[in-house]
């Protein structure tokens, strides 16, 4: 099984591999972990990560200056069906459309727009005072249990943010999981062969390992 992890310059991509090579290493194997911006070792490996980092529309452009990049994974994963993990703006990648500055289009894997996490006054928001961006630690609450990415996990799972935006779905069943902050914010979604998380499994210790694990060992 070879693992790739797309480089197009929006990613934190080290620590990311990392963490793929030693969950891998953990569980007795030796698959290879693939850091490429090649469009033919994308469509060639077994499962895809698109990690993020930065405004959806800068990402969009990223992938887009890839010669293929965004035909071959739409042959890969939506109509060959191979396992596909976003992470943070690779998440919100896959929805109709980002509302960052303007408005860029998603791959419309997911239907949904990607919007400014709410600012409400501290009143509106029952006294809190938030920070934006969301940034830290917050425990998880499943929306799908028995999603097999999350297995093992239950709510209050600790996972760590950094984000402004977040997807809207416009399916409740396509939303995984949440987390409370002034009111609930999509931490992660998903159909088919395709999940998505908008916090760091790599950032995330145990957590993010034992979703990196589910994730290679997932037969969607």
């Amino acid at each position: 099984m070879t693992v790739a992890i797309i480089d197009y310059g929006s990613g934190n991509l080290r620590s990311a591999a990392k963490a793929f090579e030693r969950s891998i290493r953990e569980s007795g194997r030796s698959d290879p972990v693939r850091v490429t911006n090649s469009a033919e070792e994308a469509a060639a490996a077994d499962r895809i990560v698109l990690p993020g980092v930065g405004a959806f529309a800068d990402c969009r452009s990223g992938l887009d200056s890839l010669d293929g990049m965004v035909e071959a994974l739409e042959e890969a994963i939506i109509i060959r069906g191979k396992p596909f993990l976003g992470i943070c703006v690779g998440m919100q990648l896959m929805a109709t459309r980002g509302l960052e500055h303007g408005e860029h289009p998603g791959f419309g894997w997911i239907e949904g727009d990607v919007t400014p996490i709410d600012m409400r006054s501290p009143a509106e928001r029952n006294g809190s005072t938030l920070k934006i961006p969301h940034m830290g630690w917050n425990d998880i609450v499943l929306d799908r249990a028995d999603h097999p990415v999350f297995a093992g996990l239950q709510d209050g799972s600790h996972a760590y943010f950094v984000h402004s935006f977040h997807m809207v779905c416009r399916r409740p069943e396509d939303q995984l999981a949440h987390v409370e902050y002034g009111g609930p914010v999509v931490a992660a979604v998903g159909r088919d062969n395709i999940v998505g998380t908008q916090f760091h499994p790599e950032k995330s210790q145990a957590v993010g390992l034992q979703i990196i694990g589910n994730f290679l060992s997932w037969q969607p």
